[in-house]
């Protein structure tokens, strides 16, 4: 079998050429070898309709094994010549005959390093590309802080809402008053509780 590994035939046919002619190979050796049993089996068969016959199955056998032997030294040999035509004439693309998909490089070819510097930019485009995914993914996640910030921006603004309706209800109209009002309020009840305290702690002292 030829070692030449014919890949540019592999890639228009689908399967190397060697395969191709090996599988023919061996499916003629199997048929060879089918061959020879049903040709044995019919001389056995005629054997046993002659009468004190002196051929015995055993020689039938060896001759039958000889003879396939002779046979497929035969086929050998001129497979051998039929798989470099095969593989020279027929299985193989000549050198001047480019595939449907290698058509561009016909009409833009380009050399080596021209090669080398489309695949350093592939790669200076795949780490960009890596880089703007990771932006994204930190954008997202920042617009999301974003979406919390602004739900407790609302709720806030709610709760001022609801301050100032309770300073209308109450009489003031303006919000700062209202909000004073309140601290004024929280620091006298501060007052308060911090008297209260004061006051049991002398008691239990007393």
């Amino acid at each position: 079998m030829s070692v030449d590994p014919m890949t540019y035939e592999a890639q228009f046919f689908g399967f190397t050429p060697q395969t191709c002619m090996l599988r023919i190979y061996i499916a003629f050796q199997d048929y060879l070898f089918e061959v020879m049993q049903a040709v044995e089996q019919v001389i056995l068969k005629k054997l046993d309709g002659i009468p004190d016959c002196a051929i015995s199955p055993v020689q039938i056998r060896k001759c039958t094994e000889k003879f396939l032997c002779f046979m497929k030294g035969r086929f050998d040999n001129l497979f051998g010549k039929m798989e470099q035509l095969f593989l020279q004439l027929i299985l193989r693309i000549p050198p001047n005959v480019l595939l449907p998909e290698d058509k561009p490089q016909e009409t833009h070819p380009y050399s080596e390093e021209e090669f080398q510097l489309l695949q350093k930019e592939i790669e200076q485009l795949q780490e960009k590309y890596k880089t703007e995914l990771c932006t994204k993914q930190a954008l997202l996640a920042e617009l999301e802080e974003q979406k919390i910030v602004q739900a407790k921006l609302k709720q806030t603004l709610s709760l001022f809402d609801e301050l100032e309706n309770v300073g209308r209800d109450h009489g003031s109209s303006d919000f700062r008053e209202s909000l004073l009002f309140l601290v004024q309020n929280s620091r006298k009840l501060h007052n308060i509780r911090d008297n209260v305290e004061k006051e049991g702690k002398r008691q239990n002292i007393l």
